[in-house]
């Protein structure tokens, strides 16, 4: 039997699907979400249930990937047992997480068992106080233990995730580098993305390049291109003789990826994203609630919704604020 595809108006085919678990997060970074962050009253979260019936709903659909994203999705009671009910779904290749890390040193192994193929991890600083600063809640050693744990479970790949701020962390992408050269795992350095109204800085005086940070790099390591692609969006370089780590470029800013997207995200409150930047959206949590066993339905909107997925982005560095809704309700 042949698998379904999912393509958009542009001929891209859409087979990766991130789904927010919760708005809720145990760290409040500063590019991610305001201090005295108001989150969501429960019932308009979807309900474990309800992320379920879409992530089926998605891999009969032909999603071969779903990434489970929060906030902090480890901070949902029942997570563990939803993942590996995903993992199960016919159709799915790869289940993956993103995490902040903080809990990973409790729950790497059950993840593991859940069918989790993959995990992303966000970490900024390797400085204590400036990641205190950053996360305004985290403990580093806390996440670098829960690394350090995830690394001796066997995932199929672990990757570092830093957002990169000017005269914030740029000084440590060395640093974190060779920190993920010591774990022998991945590591990407993102550009900020300007969503959500923050005040803790400038969005435009903080940039830094993906370029800044191969500039960065190679005043320490030669570096080489490759064309090493994954699902998500990240540009791959390597070190000449270190196999055991590829260092990504997530460029939203000053390398527009939109031309091959085929990524499609679901908030924590249910609306279906077509794009990140742009804020039209599909209501899958009210369809759901409104018409209950219709599964029919819940697929045939995905199809269609499909359609409406916009070409690009078109972030730019002139609006600080370009869409309203912060990164944890969006999904990392």
């Amino acid at each position: 039997m042949t698998q379904p595809q999912l393509t958009d108006s542009f001929g891209r085919v859409i087979d990766y699907v991130r789904i927010s678990m919760t708005d809720r997060c145990n760290f409040r970074c500063v590019y991610c979400m305001s201090e005295d962050m108001q989150f969501l009253p429960r019932q308009q979260v979807l309900s474990l249930e309800e992320i379920y019936i879409l992530a089926k709903a998605f891999t009969e659909l032909g999603i071969r990937k779903i990434r489970l994203t929060g906030g902090e999705p480890l901070v949902r009671n029942g997570a563990l047992d939803l993942m590996s009910k995903i993992a199960q779904l016919p159709g799915l290749d790869e289940l993956v997480l993103t995490t902040n890390g903080a809990l990973l040193e409790s729950q790497a192994s059950e993840l593991k068992q859940a069918g989790v193929k993959r995990i992303n991890i966000s970490i900024d600083s390797l400085n204590e106080n400036r990641f205190k600063k950053i996360t305004r809640t985290g403990s580093l050693q806390t996440v670098l233990r829960g690394i350090e744990k995830a690394c001796q479970q066997g995932f199929d790949k672990i990757k570092l995730n830093a957002v990169i701020l000017k005269g914030k962390n740029d000084d440590e992408v060395i640093d974190l580098l060779n920190y993920a050269i010591q774990q022998k795992i991945d590591i990407s350095y993102i550009e900020e993305m300007p969503l959500g109204s923050i005040n803790s800085h400038n969005r435009s005086n903080t940039h830094f390049s993906s370029q800044d940070v191969i500039n960065q790099i190679r005043k320490s390591y030669d570096l080489i291109e490759t064309l090493e692609k994954t699902a998500g969006p990240s540009r791959y370089l390597r070190i000449p003789n270190i196999d055991s780590t590829r260092i990504g470029l997530i460029s939203p800013h000053s390398h527009n990826f939109c031309d091959t997207c085929n990524r499609i995200r679901v908030t924590a409150e249910g609306h279906l994203l077509l794009c990140l930047g742009n804020e039209h959206s599909v209501d899958l949590k009210r369809l759901i609630r409104a018409n209950p066993g219709d599964e029919h339905l819940v697929r045939e909107t995905i199809t269609n919704a499909i359609q409406n997925k916009p070409y690009s982005h078109n972030f730019n560095l002139e609006n600080d604020t370009q869409v309203v809704r912060f990164m944890n309700m969006t999904g990392g």
